[in-house]
């Protein structure tokens, strides 16, 4: 597996992606091509120390600043760190794409570039959270603010792949996140894709309110990019609020001190238990091939966990498991896009 990071994404770039890679490198001996400005990853290589078989640099003169329109980086600069490495990816030179860059511009170059897997409108971002009991997957988290109801059920198709895949689920229970549990809940949008995905072959199990988000009885949770996006930052900003709150109360007395260091194991798994970034990046379901996007502010070893995830959905064969969950409800696919015409 050859993987091409993007170099000059994110809020450190050539710092983090170059670390990252060597991370992925060094630890998991995978592949890297970093694609970005040669002279400015080559100085920032003469930090390490690696496997220089397993790393190479594909030069390119254009980036994708973040302020940028998606729309006028994908005509205007054809040059650029994200049209590269996917242009790497169609031409089968890498088996995956890694950018931590702008997420509008990795969602509309993979679109224009890859195409979409057929019968599948519009791409979606997935990412897995903590849950009590076992992680859960929830799309689309920004990709689509906008969405009809077949494209929920295409967003459920793909995220019951993927679980299937990456957690070796065999049956995933698929729900529709809502304001309340009840059949009938929602806006028309929800409403009508609840009664596709009742038709499906999909473990459909209903609704699912927010705050039953993590208790694990769900294995995928739909929505459209819009409320997907909000439900996640909140949940980040949540996890980051109550550790800072615990790091301020301890640091208020000798005794709370004292306390932590017997309870610091507790404090470790808790931490990592509900680390969003622990996975390293969300791939973007639904476009012919493997992309992972990662947070802007990403550092290097969740760089290496972005890498190492995309030789894992490339490894599994992620595209073809949707492409059969498609063909298996293409029938009612058909009849929702015919109703919304």
């Amino acid at each position: 597996m050859v993987i091409a990071v993007d170099a000059m994404g994110g809020d450190f770039p050539v710092t983090a992606p170059v670390a990252g890679a060597i991370q992925a490198i060094n630890e998991h001996g995978i592949e890297v091509i970093l694609v970005g400005k040669q002279t400015e990853i080559e100085s920032e290589l003469k930090k390490y120390t690696y496997d220089h078989r397993k790393l190479s640099i594909q030069d390119c003169s254009e980036v994708v600043e973040m302020g940028e329109s998606p729309a006028l980086a994908l005509r205007q600069k054809k040059d650029s760190s994200i049209r590269v490495s996917l242009n790497l990816h169609k031409e089968k030179a890498a088996d995956a794409v890694v950018s931590v860059g702008h997420t509008g511009a990795a969602m509309a170059t993979a679109k224009f570039v890859l195409k979409s897997i057929n019968h599948i409108d519009r791409p979606a971002i997935a990412t897995v959270m903590p849950s009590l009991q076992k992680p859960f997957v929830i799309l689309d988290l920004g990709a689509n603010t906008d969405c009809k109801p077949e494209y929920l059920l295409q967003f459920a198709l793909m995220g019951d792949a993927y679980t299937r895949l990456l957690f070796d689920t065999k049956d995933p229970r698929i729900a529709l996140l809502n304001n309340g549990e009840e059949e009938g809940k929602g806006n028309t949008v929800v409403k009508e894709a609840y009664e596709l995905l009742k038709k499906s072959t999909l473990n459909f199990s209903g609704n699912i309110e927010g705050k039953a988000m993590f208790k694990g009885n769900i294995d995928v949770i739909v929505c459209d990019g819009f409320v997907g996006n909000i439900a996640l930052k909140v949940a980040e900003g949540t996890s980051d609020f109550i550790q800072a709150i615990l790091r301020e109360e301890i640091s208020k007395s000798w005794l709370a001190k004292l306390s932590f260091l017997g309870l610091k194991p507790t404090f470790r798994a808790l931490k990592n238990r509900t680390d969003y970034k622990q996975w390293g990046g969300a791939p973007l379901l639904g476009v012919r091939g493997v992309v992972i996007i990662g947070h802007g502010n990403s550092n290097a070893g969740t760089i290496k966990g972005a890498i190492k995830h995309a030789q894992e959905c490339a490894h599994l064969g992620l595209n073809k498991m949707i492409s059969k969950e498609v063909d298996e409800n293409l029938s009612l696919l058909e009849e929702a896009e015919k109703i919304n015409r």
